[in-house]
């Protein structure tokens, strides 16, 4: 029973963050869903803008603050290490459903881009973030990311082991595609509100600071293997890479 409902918790959190991922399309697109960065709760603008910042605060300090190894090693004291990461899932998720309920708009447009193709390219460059930073979840272990690979473990009676990541497809190119493709997803507006550019601004700064956060713990548990994988990989702007990559280390690397 107790490994039923381990296994239950692990697969709710991720069929919420499920839920959670395709409101988000909605929500930074602007279509389909109710509330969305153009469409939230009217107010003044002083107001808009602290609220905002605030509700982006709080999804940034929860998913930063809980994907610190020290922060797993005492958390795990509380809870079972199986339902660690789905844990960490469903606090995630609730963070963003608090941030689309109480989002308030902001309406003045920055930009307009009215040229039809040069709408379709913005709308290309979203739904390409979109699927960049979907397709680079299983490049990584789309399960083991989202907590489903520990429950199931856990539901076979078999502990959990860390993955080695090989390095592949656009992690060759780039250490962290799943970064960029948010980013490009959060700017690729055809029409740029000052919401839509709060929203975006914030968050590409979270993500900038959340990457040094996440360098600096796979550095301390990898060492010199990582150090050589940031060495010859550039982090989210592709160049050249700065040596051959074709043995490149395998490596344990899940963003947080």
């Amino acid at each position: 029973m107790k490994r039923l409902l381990t296994f239950g918790y692990g697969a709710a959190s991720y069929l919420l963050f499920v839920v959670t991922f395709l409101y988000a399309i909605g929500f930074v697109g602007g279509f389909v869903v109710p509330r969305t960065v153009d469409a939230g709760v009217t107010a003044p603008v002083g107001e808009a803008v602290i609220v905002n910042l605030l509700l982006l605060s709080v999804f940034a300090v929860q998913h930063s603050v809980m994907a610190r190894p020290a922060f797993k090693r005492w958390w795990t004291r509380i809870i079972p290490q199986p339902i660690e990461r789905s844990t960490y899932v469903l606090l995630s998720n609730l963070a963003l459903i608090l941030l689309y309920w109480q989002w308030r708009t902001l309406p003045a447009v920055v930009w307009n881009v009215e040229s039809t193709a040069g709408r379709l390219i913005l709308w290309a460059l979203f739904w390409l973030g979109w699927a960049t930073v979907f397709g680079s979840t299983f490049m990584i272990n789309h399960f083991d990311l989202f907590g489903l690979r520990q429950v199931w473990l856990n539901w076979r009676g078999k502990p959990y082991s860390n993955i080695d990541f090989r390095i592949v497809l656009l992690y060759r190119v780039l250490r962290h595609p799943l970064m960029l493709g948010f980013i490009v997803a959060f700017w690729a507006a055809p029409t740029m509100t000052a919401g839509h550019l709060l929203f975006a601004g914030v968050s590409t700064a979270y993500i900038l600071i959340a990457i040094q956060l996440e360098e600096r713990d796979l550095v301390a548990a990898l060492g010199d293997r990582y150090r050589d994988y940031r060495h010859r990989v550039p982090m989210l702007v592709p160049w050249p890479h700065r040596g051959d990559s074709g043995a490149a280390p395998r490596i344990r690397h899940r963003p947080a």
